[in-house]
Protein backbone atom coordinates (compact mmCIF):
# COMPACT_ATOMS: atom_id res chain seq x y z
CA UNK A 1 0.00 0.00 0.00
CA UNK A 2 1.90 3.03 -1.31
CA UNK A 3 -0.14 5.44 0.76
CA UNK A 4 1.52 4.03 3.88
CA UNK A 5 4.96 4.84 2.47
CA UNK A 6 3.81 8.41 1.85
CA UNK A 7 2.40 8.71 5.39
CA UNK A 8 5.61 7.26 6.83
CA UNK A 9 7.65 9.88 4.98
CA UNK A 10 5.51 12.72 6.33
CA UNK A 11 6.19 11.57 9.91
CA UNK A 12 9.96 11.66 9.48
CA UNK A 13 12.13 14.56 10.60
CA UNK A 14 11.95 16.93 7.63
CA UNK A 15 15.24 17.21 5.79
CA UNK A 16 16.00 18.65 2.37
CA UNK A 17 15.31 15.32 0.68
CA UNK A 18 11.85 15.02 2.24
CA UNK A 19 10.97 18.61 1.36
CA UNK A 20 12.00 17.99 -2.26
CA UNK A 21 9.84 14.84 -2.36
CA UNK A 22 6.66 16.57 -1.15
CA UNK A 23 5.17 17.06 -4.66
CA UNK A 24 5.54 13.31 -5.32
CA UNK A 25 4.13 12.46 -1.89
CA UNK A 26 1.17 14.72 -2.57
CA UNK A 27 0.44 12.93 -5.85
CA UNK A 28 0.50 9.54 -4.10
CA UNK A 29 -1.95 10.75 -1.45
CA UNK A 30 -4.26 12.32 -4.03
CA UNK A 31 -4.53 8.85 -5.59
CA UNK A 32 -4.96 7.02 -2.28
CA UNK A 33 -8.21 5.35 -1.26
CA UNK A 34 -8.97 7.93 1.42
CA UNK A 35 -12.32 9.53 2.26
CA UNK A 36 -12.70 12.98 0.68
CA UNK A 37 -12.33 14.91 3.95
CA UNK A 38 -9.17 13.12 5.05
CA UNK A 39 -7.69 13.36 1.55
CA UNK A 40 -8.33 17.10 1.33
CA UNK A 41 -6.83 17.67 4.78
CA UNK A 42 -3.61 15.78 4.14
CA UNK A 43 -3.11 17.31 0.69
CA UNK A 44 -3.56 20.71 2.31
CA UNK A 45 -0.98 19.81 4.95
CA UNK A 46 1.51 18.74 2.28
CA UNK A 47 1.08 22.14 0.66
CA UNK A 48 1.59 23.93 3.96
CA UNK A 49 4.72 21.92 4.70
CA UNK A 50 6.09 22.54 1.23
CA UNK A 51 5.75 26.30 1.71
CA UNK A 52 7.80 26.30 4.93
CA UNK A 53 11.53 26.86 4.83
CA UNK A 54 13.57 23.92 6.06
CA UNK A 55 14.44 25.36 9.47
CA UNK A 56 10.83 26.25 10.21
CA UNK A 57 9.67 22.76 9.24
CA UNK A 58 12.31 21.16 11.42
CA UNK A 59 11.55 23.41 14.38
CA UNK A 60 7.84 22.60 14.19
CA UNK A 61 8.55 18.86 14.08
CA UNK A 62 10.95 18.93 17.04
CA UNK A 63 8.62 21.06 19.17
CA UNK A 64 5.90 18.45 18.74
CA UNK A 65 7.41 15.00 18.59
CA UNK A 66 10.56 15.61 20.63
CA UNK A 67 9.06 18.08 23.05
CA UNK A 68 5.67 16.63 24.00
CA UNK A 69 5.70 13.16 25.63
CA UNK A 70 2.08 12.40 24.79
CA UNK A 71 2.88 12.88 21.09
CA UNK A 72 5.57 10.22 21.02
CA UNK A 73 5.89 8.39 17.70
CA UNK A 74 7.29 5.31 19.46
CA UNK A 75 4.49 2.76 19.79
CA UNK A 76 5.92 0.54 22.49
CA UNK A 77 6.67 3.52 24.68
CA UNK A 78 2.91 4.01 24.96
CA UNK A 79 2.24 0.34 25.62
CA UNK A 80 5.16 -0.82 27.74
CA UNK A 81 6.90 2.33 28.93
CA UNK A 82 10.43 1.41 30.01
CA UNK A 83 9.50 -2.04 31.28
CA UNK A 84 11.45 -5.13 30.26
CA UNK A 85 8.49 -6.20 28.10
CA UNK A 86 9.38 -3.41 25.69
CA UNK A 87 12.74 -4.97 24.86
CA UNK A 88 11.24 -8.36 24.06
CA UNK A 89 8.45 -6.74 22.05
CA UNK A 90 11.11 -4.87 20.04
CA UNK A 91 12.99 -8.08 19.31
CA UNK A 92 9.81 -9.84 18.22
CA UNK A 93 8.83 -6.98 15.92
CA UNK A 94 12.28 -6.92 14.35
CA UNK A 95 11.81 -10.61 13.55
CA UNK A 96 8.46 -9.87 11.89
CA UNK A 97 10.14 -7.16 9.84
CA UNK A 98 12.92 -9.53 8.84
CA UNK A 99 10.43 -12.13 7.62
CA UNK A 100 8.75 -9.44 5.52
CA UNK A 101 12.10 -8.43 4.01
CA UNK A 102 12.39 -5.14 5.91
CA UNK A 103 15.87 -4.67 7.37
CA UNK A 104 16.39 -1.76 9.76
CA UNK A 105 19.44 0.30 8.98
CA UNK A 106 20.26 3.73 10.45
CA UNK A 107 19.71 2.87 14.10
CA UNK A 108 15.97 3.59 14.25
CA UNK A 109 13.90 1.57 16.71
CA UNK A 110 11.35 -0.87 15.26
CA UNK A 111 8.42 0.68 17.13
CA UNK A 112 8.93 4.09 15.48
CA UNK A 113 5.62 4.76 13.73
CA UNK A 114 7.14 5.57 10.30
CA UNK A 115 9.02 2.24 10.44
CA UNK A 116 5.81 0.37 11.25
CA UNK A 117 4.08 2.16 8.35
CA UNK A 118 6.91 1.12 6.04
CA UNK A 119 6.33 -2.47 7.17
CA UNK A 120 2.59 -2.13 6.54
CA UNK A 121 3.30 -0.85 3.03
CA UNK A 122 4.89 -4.19 2.12
CA UNK A 123 1.57 -6.03 2.43
CA UNK A 124 -1.45 -6.31 0.13
CA UNK A 125 -4.20 -3.81 0.83
CA UNK A 126 -6.46 -6.06 2.91
CA UNK A 127 -3.64 -7.22 5.18
CA UNK A 128 -2.26 -3.68 5.41
CA UNK A 129 -5.63 -2.37 6.57
CA UNK A 130 -5.76 -5.08 9.25
CA UNK A 131 -2.32 -4.06 10.49
CA UNK A 132 -3.36 -0.41 10.59
CA UNK A 133 -6.37 -1.41 12.66
CA UNK A 134 -3.91 -2.36 15.41
CA UNK A 135 -2.92 1.29 15.77
CA UNK A 136 -6.21 2.99 14.89
CA UNK A 137 -6.87 4.06 18.48
CA UNK A 138 -3.42 5.52 19.01
CA UNK A 139 -3.62 7.33 15.67
CA UNK A 140 -6.97 8.84 16.65
CA UNK A 141 -5.64 9.88 20.05
CA UNK A 142 -2.56 11.50 18.54
CA UNK A 143 -4.77 13.21 15.97
CA UNK A 144 -6.92 14.70 18.72
CA UNK A 145 -3.88 15.94 20.61
CA UNK A 146 -2.35 17.44 17.49
CA UNK A 147 -5.64 19.13 16.59
CA UNK A 148 -5.69 20.76 20.01
CA UNK A 149 -2.33 22.28 19.10
CA UNK A 150 -3.53 23.35 15.66
CA UNK A 151 -1.00 21.12 13.92
CA UNK A 152 -1.45 19.90 10.38
CA UNK A 153 0.29 16.67 11.39
CA UNK A 154 -3.13 15.66 12.73
CA UNK A 155 -4.15 14.98 9.13
CA UNK A 156 -1.51 12.26 8.88
CA UNK A 157 -2.94 10.49 11.91
CA UNK A 158 -6.49 10.84 10.60
CA UNK A 159 -5.39 9.30 7.32
CA UNK A 160 -3.85 6.34 9.16
CA UNK A 161 -7.11 5.74 10.99
CA UNK A 162 -9.15 6.15 7.79
CA UNK A 163 -7.09 3.53 5.96
CA UNK A 164 -7.55 0.95 8.73
CA UNK A 165 -10.16 -1.78 8.38
CA UNK A 166 -11.95 -0.54 11.50
CA UNK A 167 -12.45 2.90 13.03
CA UNK A 168 -10.98 3.89 16.36
CA UNK A 169 -12.98 3.43 19.55
CA UNK A 170 -14.30 6.98 19.62
CA UNK A 171 -15.71 6.84 23.14
CA UNK A 172 -12.43 5.63 24.61
CA UNK A 173 -10.39 8.15 22.63
CA UNK A 174 -12.60 11.04 23.71
CA UNK A 175 -12.36 9.94 27.33
CA UNK A 176 -8.57 9.96 27.11
CA UNK A 177 -8.53 13.36 25.45
CA UNK A 178 -10.82 14.77 28.11
CA UNK A 179 -8.42 13.60 30.79
CA UNK A 180 -5.30 15.05 29.16
CA UNK A 181 -3.18 17.48 31.13
CA UNK A 182 -0.29 19.59 29.78
CA UNK A 183 2.77 17.35 29.59
CA UNK A 184 5.37 19.64 28.02
CA UNK A 185 6.22 21.67 31.12
CA UNK A 186 9.39 20.94 33.09
CA UNK A 187 7.34 19.58 35.99
CA UNK A 188 5.24 17.35 33.74
CA UNK A 189 8.29 16.01 31.95
CA UNK A 190 9.77 14.98 35.28
CA UNK A 191 6.55 13.33 36.40
CA UNK A 192 5.94 11.34 33.21
CA UNK A 193 8.97 9.16 33.92
CA UNK A 194 7.41 8.10 37.21
CA UNK A 195 4.02 7.08 35.82
CA UNK A 196 3.09 3.53 34.88
CA UNK A 197 2.65 2.93 31.14
CA UNK A 198 -0.87 2.99 29.76
CA UNK A 199 -2.05 0.50 27.15
CA UNK A 200 -4.48 1.74 24.58
CA UNK A 201 -4.25 -0.30 21.41
CA UNK A 202 -6.64 -2.93 20.12
CA UNK A 203 -5.74 -6.48 19.02
CA UNK A 204 -5.22 -7.03 15.33
CA UNK A 205 -8.16 -7.78 13.12
CA UNK A 206 -8.73 -11.40 12.21
CA UNK A 207 -6.50 -12.75 9.51
CA UNK A 208 -3.47 -10.68 10.43
CA UNK A 209 -0.31 -12.69 9.87
CA UNK A 210 1.74 -10.62 12.30
CA UNK A 211 1.24 -11.98 15.83
CA UNK A 212 4.23 -10.13 17.27
CA UNK A 213 3.05 -6.83 15.80
CA UNK A 214 -0.33 -7.60 17.33
CA UNK A 215 1.46 -7.85 20.67
CA UNK A 216 1.89 -4.06 20.64
CA UNK A 217 -1.81 -3.96 21.32
CA UNK A 218 -3.46 -3.84 24.73
CA UNK A 219 -7.02 -3.00 25.66
CA UNK A 220 -7.66 0.71 25.10
CA UNK A 221 -10.83 0.54 27.13
CA UNK A 222 -9.01 -0.91 30.14
CA UNK A 223 -6.79 2.13 30.27
CA UNK A 224 -9.91 4.29 30.43
CA UNK A 225 -11.83 2.13 32.87
CA UNK A 226 -8.82 1.73 35.12
CA UNK A 227 -8.77 5.35 36.08
CA UNK A 228 -8.60 7.19 32.80
CA UNK A 229 -5.13 7.36 33.77
CA UNK A 230 0.06 8.72 27.45
CA UNK A 231 5.28 8.68 25.98
CA UNK A 232 8.11 10.83 25.19
CA UNK A 233 9.96 10.16 21.99
CA UNK A 234 12.79 8.08 23.36
CA UNK A 235 15.41 5.88 21.83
Amino acid sequence: MLACKALAALLLYPDAELMAALPEITVLLREASLPAREKAAIVRFCGQLERLDLMAAQSAYVSLFDGVPSLSLYLFGHVHGDSRERGQAMADLVEDYRRAGLVLTGGELPDFLPVFLEYVSLHPAEHARALLAEIADIAALLAGRLEKRGSGYASVMRAIEALACRPANREAVEARLAGDKPDDTAEALDKVWEEAPVSFMEPAAGGTECPKAAAIVAQFEEGVAGGRNGGRRKA
